[in-house]
């Protein structure tokens, strides 16, 4: 299935896309929130949709199209964990995850502006595959356990100001958590409809120059053992965001690249998941 908001900025509709049409789904659930993953709400939908019954949303195409899911309970990213990524940056491959997280009140919709933070001078941009988990996991015996935990996919936009996050105490989370600095969508493709997360192709360009072609094979550690990992530390709960990492391309590992200013376009695309597009404004 594909899962969708639609809508105002915090008045969004939720809805399921069948056969190319988006029907309502505010007779399943008031929206595509951590309630409704840790509630079966995928069930839920799947069977609305078999029984045909789901009103369709009348001018869909002229809305807004919102973060596929609502405010998530937390946002775990892992850093440098493409080889590529890694070595641009002039970093080792690491042994272990690299794990930082990121205010969910970043998350904006796939089409909405992006704002350069004040005094930024190096704001970047990063694509990357996220992962909504939709059951709980807690301490799981290994990553074999890990994909019945995964409510679907998602195509993230990981926007980071690089001397907020490496120069300025060494806090990456401050270089991440800048307001608007995740959109995420367009669309929640359940995880039916996704036989293998590492074998996707994702792609990005800023002003139409191309700057990021990566494939989720060559993910330093995959979807399952991310999932397992990150298990061990915390609890993962329904809703929540896995933002798994960016290939190379990115503007801190191309010295011949400039940093986003105000009216930079930047375009998303991830196999499967749809494409994305956010023009940067200064705060």
């Amino acid at each position: 299935m594909r899962l969708v908001r639609l809508g105002p900025r915090g008045r969004e509709v939720p809805a399921v896309v069948v056969q190319g049409v988006h029907r309502h789904l505010r007779p399943v659930t008031d929206d595509l929130g951590p309630a409704f993953f840790a509630g079966e709400g995928l069930a839920a939908v799947a069977a609305a949709v078999a029984a045909g019954d789901l009103p369709e949303v009348v001018g869909a195409d002229r809305m807004r199209v919102g973060a596929p899911i609502a405010r998530p309970g937390k946002i775990l990213c892992i850093g440098l964990n493409y080889r590529d990524h890694a070595a641009e940056t002039g970093a080792a491959v690491p042994a272990e995850p690299v794990v930082f997280m990121k205010d969910p009140a970043t998350v904006v919709g796939p089409f909405d502006t992006v704002l350069i933070p004040r005094g930024s001078t190096k704001t970047d941009w990063e694509v990357e595959l996220g992962v909504v988990v939709g059951r709980t996991a807690r301490y799981l015996a290994s990553p074999a356990e890990a994909r019945a935990h995964v409510a679907g996919y998602v195509l993230s936009h990981d926007v980071s100001e690089r001397e907020f996050q490496l120069e300025r105490g060494g806090q990456w989370d401050k270089g991440k958590s800048c307001e608007t600095f995740n959109p995420l969508g367009p669309e929640l493709v359940t995880a039916d409809e996704i036989p293998d997360p590492q074998e996707l192709q994702l792609s990005l360009s800023t002003n139409g120059v191309k700057r990021q072609a990566g494939s989720t094979a060559n993910m330093v550690f995959g979807v399952d053992h991310l999932i397992w990992y990150l298990s061990q530390f915390l609890v993962l709960e329904p809703g929540d965001l896995i933002n798994t990492g960016t290939p190379a391309g990115v503007a801190l590992g191309l010295p011949d690249a400039p940093y986003l200013r105000a009216g930079d376009v930047v375009e998303l695309e991830i196999t499967g998941l749809g494409r994305a597009c956010q023009k940067f404004e200064q705060a």
